[in-house]
């Protein structure tokens, strides 16, 4: 596969923790293109490690900040799981994204994981 064809499940991955439970089948606010394009500045660290580049924590930020409501965090859950599911993600992967809320002043009340439970979580998150 064409790594320009894994960036876009990568990147996505990375902010799977910023969802919470809501009922299945609602219309977001907030487009899986603009999913996209807010954790895409995150690929690299995802993928390598290292420093986390500024653009991606403000992309983190900025998609925690639009995801405001149950809806908007219903839709971006629905595309993280979609964007990831089939992708064959390493376990370094997997632990460079759930590094990436604390990195980036995000406190969430759960391990990030590409199996996390997006109803379970019924609370708002805060930008530490």
């Amino acid at each position: 596969m064409a790594i320009s064809a894994i960036i876009p499940k990568l990147a996505c991955i990375a902010l799977m923790w910023l969802v919470v439970g809501a009922p299945d089948r609602v219309e977001s606010a907030v487009t899986c293109n603009q999913v996209v394009n807010y954790l895409t500045p995150c690929v690299n660290y995802v993928l390598n490690g290292g420093m986390v580049p500024q653009p991606c924590c403000t992309g983190v930020r900025t998609l925690y900040a639009a995801a405001s409501t149950t809806q908007d965090r219903q839709g971006v859950c629905n595309c993280l799981k979609s964007v990831v599911n089939g992708s064959p993600i390493s376990s370094s992967s997997t632990n460079n994204a759930a590094s990436l809320p604390g990195k980036c002043g995000v406190n969430l009340p759960y391990k990030i994981s590409p199996s996390t439970d997006c109803k379970r979580y019924n609370i708002m998150l805060r930008i530490a």
